[in-house]
């Protein structure tokens, strides 16, 4: 899943010529990468989301001290760094059907911030987000399907329900034009 924002940084420092060369990455950037990664959240709304979001991930909290964004549940500059990433610029992908990239964006959102979601959700978007990057987008009352059946299940077998469920959408991909239904 990090590679999904990685990929695009990557691309992003090319463009600003600290490409391939370039030594940086989430774990330890350059002073240049950081104040790009600076400029880029001082203005999420000129930048990919998935920029926006490789960006956060090279800066720290001056509260908390993790990651920018990705803080404890109560963090106020990483609550604030959260919310200003849905600023950020989000394009549907060619091929893929309208609102698959707000869905990839929003499981990918989820998933590397679990602390303030349920354990299910966590779940169930982790299990999801490999059926919206083949460009599948389940439908509302698909999700909601899904959702029922999860919460009917006990705990021990919802991770089981969700995979078959995830199972059932890439076997239908062929059939639907990508919109998906359990």
């Amino acid at each position: 899943m990090d590679g999904i924002l990685e990929g695009a940084w990557a691309a992003f420092l090319c463009q600003w010529d600290l490409g391939a060369d370039h030594p940086g990455g989430a774990s330890a950037p350059h002073d240049e990468e950081v104040a790009l990664a600076e400029l880029v959240v001082s203005e999420p709304d000129r930048h990919d989301w998935r920029v926006v979001d490789a960006a956060f991930d090279r800066l720290g909290c001056s509260t908390c001290g993790g990651r920018l964004s990705r803080g404890p549940v109560g963090c106020p500059a990483c609550d604030l760094a959260h919310g200003f990433r849905y600023a950020a610029i989000e394009t549907d992908r060619p091929g893929v059907v309208p609102g698959n990239e707000h869905a990839v964006r929003v499981n990918v959102s989820v998933v590397r911030r679990p602390q303030f979601s349920s354990a299910d959700e966590v779940l169930a978007r982790r299990l999801l987000l490999p059926v919206l990057l083949v460009g599948l987008l389940p439908t509302t009352a698909a999700a909601q399907r899904v959702n029922a059946l999860v919460k009917r299940n006990p705990p021990e077998h919802r991770a089981a329900v969700l995979e078959r469920a995830v199972e059932e959408l890439l076997a239908r991909r062929r059939t639907d034009g990508g919109r998906a239904a359990p």
